[in-house]
């Protein structure tokens, strides 16, 4: 009651992003049952019912991700000293988020049924009852328990996942009470320590091409100190070496037994396990590396001797390489696949060859693209929303906003400058033994 309540008075855009996921979910609601149908019209192809199963995993997985990313934001489950006289501590709001994002799954679940049994013809009444009976298996009857089965799977796996990250010790941590207001035209504190001192040091510097007031702080000369998040960089490029590595080798050897290999959608052959286990290994590392990318990637901007905008895009970008690296690390390996499976397929698009991809397949790439971006973008509005206290220092100092902007496009130019030429040469690397 409380998650409904919650939501009834939350701002427009947190309730967008509940309906996005609740979307999302009805994505997958229906991959899973469009695989129960096969299944059913098909009980003795065990096989290719099983991999349509698998493969449903990856869009699973994205949903799961962006329904953990819309409840990291979600204002209404941030920590609040007057919440904790009603009894809802840390752990109570852990709970509610996890409430709050199996709600949605669930109603998008329940869309999903619905679309589900309508085009199958099981409850008529609309022009389109009916239109896919036959690929949804509309001849035989609906096993309703393996039915509910499949759709509680998203809304259990996204509560307890949401459970997990956000319980207390692991996620935001709670603001430490300001002891007094700061001097007038010096910079408050804020959550990245990186970013606050960018700030003072901007300030201190006078920001000469906007005019900035002087600040009384002097400026920094450390930069900001590792955190354990960027030991991930040496570990994601080992992975992502050892994948390819692996994919070079099994791709070399002799042709192995046909039983031993694994079908893909839209291929008369199978492939390789181990070439498709160097793929998922390498698209692995991507995941690993990207928060040491991204930390790289704001010391790039940050070195020698920068000016005021970029010493200020820089040290933001190391401050949120931990909050937005990851997002983007899955963004670049969901692409990396995109790439590839192009590249492999390239040759099937052809008006005469076999048709690669049906309208399924082409339903939960969509969806794992839509998912992964849309966690990407909810992660840097996230990060974004932490620096709201440094950017309004930095305006009552009388830095422009137009410098503000500069920053943005900056940092937005240099991740793309780093990260698309990654991406493509791994995708090449991965379609290369694939190919063959």
């Amino acid at each position: 009651m409380l998650s409904l309540r919650l939501a009834r008075g939350a701002h427009p855009l947190v309730l967008l992003r509940r309906l996005l996921v609740a979307a999302a979910a009805a994505g997958v609601g229906f991959l899973l049952l469009c695989t129960l149908g096969y299944a059913v019209a098909h009980p003795k192809e065990t096989g290719p019912s099983l991999v349509r199963l698998v493969w449903c995993a990856v869009p699973l997985a994205a949903v799961v991700q962006f329904a953990l990313a819309v409840a990291r934001t979600d204002p209404a489950t941030r920590p609040r000293d007057g919440l904790d006289a009603v009894g809802l501590g840390p752990v109570r709001l852990s709970l509610l988020a996890a409430a709050s994002t199996a709600l949605s799954c669930a109603l998008g679940s329940g869309i999903a049924l619905l679309v589900y049994l309508e085009l199958r013809g099981d409850l008529g009444g609309t022009p389109i009852s009916g239109a896919a009976a036959r690929m949804l298996g509309g001849q035989a009857p609906v096993p309703w328990g393996a039915t509910l089965t499949l759709l509680g799977l998203l809304p259990a796996l996204a509560a307890g996942a949401c459970a997990l990250a956000l319980r207390p010790g692991r996620e935001r941590p709670r603001r430490a009470p300001r002891a007094a207001r700061p001097p007038e035209g010096a910079a408050e504190p804020a959550d990245g320590t990186a970013v606050a001192e960018a700030a003072r040091t901007v300030a201190a510097t006078g920001a000469a091409q906007g005019g900035a007031v002087s600040s009384p702080v002097a400026p920094p000369a450390a930069a900001p100190a590792a955190r354990p998040g960027y030991a991930g960089l040496p570990w994601g490029i080992a992975i992502i070496a050892v994948g390819l590595a692996l994919e070079a080798y099994v791709g070399h050897r002799p042709a192995p037994d046909p039983e031993t290999l694994i079908a893909l959608p839209g291929r008369s052959r199978g492939t390789s396990p181990g070439v498709l286990g160097g793929w998922l290994l390498a698209s692995l590392g991507l995941v690993l590396a990207g928060p040491g990318l991204t930390h790289w990637c704001g010391a790039l901007l940050a070195a020698g001797r920068p000016g005021a905008v970029r010493l200020l895009a820089g040290r933001i970008l190391q401050d949120a390489a931990t909050r937005i690296g990851r997002p983007l690390g899955v963004l670049c390996a969901v692409a990396s696949g995109a790439l590839a499976a192009s590249e492999l397929y390239g040759a099937a698009w052809e008006h005469t060859g076999p048709r690669p991809f049906g309208p399924l397949t082409g339903l939960g790439a969509a969806l794992v693209m839509a998912c992964v971006t849309a966690t990407a973008i909810t992660a840097a509005l996230d990060s974004r929303h932490n620096r709201t206290d440094t950017t309004d220092a930095l305006l009552r100092l009388g830095l422009p906003a137009s410098m503000l902007r500069t920053a943005a496009v900056l940092r937005t130019g240099v991740l793309l400058a780093v990260l698309t030429p990654l991406t493509w040469a791994i995708a090449e690397l991965a379609a290369l033994p694939m190919t063959r």
